[in-house]
Formats: structure tokens, C-alpha cells, sequence
């Protein structure tokens, strides 16, 4: 990766698409879930807004990442989300690529921290 190949403002997006896509790993599950375990899973450090999600989430559909489909059964019909095997290869690279931007980030961070004051 390259200094060319990192946007700053497009990060937190990233992080934000690579939550919904782990948390999905395991089992498909709506919207409100993924919202909830996300929350749970990072002891509150992410949240979704309703506002927030869903559109990463049609974008995600859109791009193959994930695949909707509506639950049947009593109750009010909800969408249910699935990881996609595209989507899987999309989580473990984009995953590999955040580990190496944080340990980019962690040496500069403990560099400044050695500097002569």
C-alpha cells in the first residue's frame, strides 16, 4: 500500500462496512441485530444510527457483499442479511489492510513518543 492508496476521510466508511460484514460471519441476521451486536461486540466504542445503516447496508447488497432476503413467519416481515462468498474474500482483505494502517499508525504514535523533547 502506498500513501496514494490511503484515504483519510473514506477510513471511518470502511470500518463502518467492515463491522456489518464480521458480524455477519457467523449467521444472517436484520438490520436492528447487526446494529445491536456491533454495539455489543465493541463494548459501545460503534454505533449505528438508523439513518447510518441501512444505506451501508443496501450498498453492500448492491456491491454483492452481502445478499437480503425477507424472513417469512409470523410477525412483521424483516430483511435478514447474509455474508456473501464475495463478501468473505472483501472482509478478509479489507481486514489484512486496516491491521497494516494501524500498525503504520502505532509506529509513527510510538516514534513521536521517542523524540527528544
Amino acid at each position: 500500500m502506498t500513501e496514494k492508496d490511503f484515504d483519510v476521510q473514506g477510513f471511518a466508511r470502511d470500518i463502518n462496512e467492515l463491522l456489518i460484514l464480521s458480524t455477519l460471519r457467523s449467521q444472517a441476521k436484520h438490520g436492528y441485530q447487526i446494529a445491536l451486536d456491533v454495539e455489543t461486540d465493541s463494548n459501545g466504542l460503534f454505533r449505528f444510527r438508523h439513518g447510518t445503516l441501512y444505506p451501508i447496508l443496501h450498498r453492500l447488497e448492491a456491491e454483492g457483499l452481502i445478499r437480503g432476503s425477507w424472513s417469512k413467519g409470523g410477525g412483521r416481515r424483516k430483511k435478514v442479511y447474509s455474508l456473501t462468498g464475495t463478501g468473505r474474500g472483501h472482509l478478509s482483505g479489507e481486514t489484512h489492510r486496516v491491521h497494516e494502517i494501524m500498525s503504520r499508525l502505532m509506529q509513527v504514535l510510538g516514534h513521536r513518543d521517542e523524540a527528544p523533547a
